[in-house]
């Protein structure tokens, strides 16, 4: 009697993670396949005159990594890395009733937007840009700890010199040595948590950690607002 109830809660399991990997896939889908709202793109280019039609569509593409990067992180705090991306979250936004039937679809939930900061120096305040920057990576077969390339949504600002947008290199040793500007390095995504509590969460090998939905990236100065792209929860 007690082997039976073990094989069926052991099957229930087994069911609930079955069901869970194909929700997970449907949404994905959804993501990727999404077409948003008309004129939303037109709004961008208010904001970006200068970026052509196929430009706003590389963007619309790049905040579709976005809800993807949030959708595998399991709807922990992830931030925005790029400034141009953050302006059509934005727009989106403004369309209230789609961005609301999108979220319930792609995530059961609301992704709310809230502020962010640069990547600073306390690797535990990072933890948003991280998971940002590692599942971006896989979504595009990029390796996380050892980049070669930038995955596109902390590409574009610097592709296109976007005004009070964010510089990303995969690795930023010798434009370092050349003392050249203000840069963020996808290596310096790659450090494991200092938390030696054993309380930090993981990504497949990942280090994050521990934070709260409503917690922001806030920097080493403590600054708040969206000067460097904006998070969800």
């Amino acid at each position: 009697m007690t082997i039976l109830i073990f094989l069926v809660l052991l099957l229930g399991v087994l069911v609930f993670w079955f069901w869970m990997r194909v929700r997970q896939a449907a949404r994905a889908d959804f993501i990727r396949r999404y077409m948003f709202p008309a004129g939303l793109l037109e709004k961008l280019a208010k904001v970006h005159p200068n970026r052509s039609l196929k430009d706003r569509q590389l963007v619309a593409r790049a905040l579709r990594q976005f809800f993807l990067v949030y959708l595998k992180s399991g709807y922990r705090h992830v931030s925005m890395p790029s400034q141009v991306v953050d302006d059509l979250w934005h727009e989106f936004i403004l369309y209230t009733k789609s961005y609301e039937q999108f979220c319930k679809q792609a995530f059961g939930r609301t992704m709310h937007h809230t502020p962010a900061a640069v990547l600073g120096k306390n690797q535990r305040n990072n933890d948003g840009l991280r998971r940002t920057w590692w599942f971006a990576c896989l979504e595009e077969n990029i390796n996380p700890r050892y980049a070669t390339r930038l995955p596109l949504l902390f590409a574009l600002d610097q592709k296109w010199d976007i005004p009070n947008g964010f510089r990303y290199e995969p690795d930023c040793s010798a434009l370092r040595k050349n003392g050249d500007g203000v840069i963020y390095c996808g290596g310096d995504f790659y450090h494991h948590s200092s938390d030696s509590s054993g309380t930090g969460d993981t990504d497949q090998g990942y280090s994050f950690s521990s934070d709260s939905g409503s917690s922001s990236d806030g920097g080493d100065s403590g600054s708040s607002g969206c000067s460097g792209g904006c998070g969800g929860d």
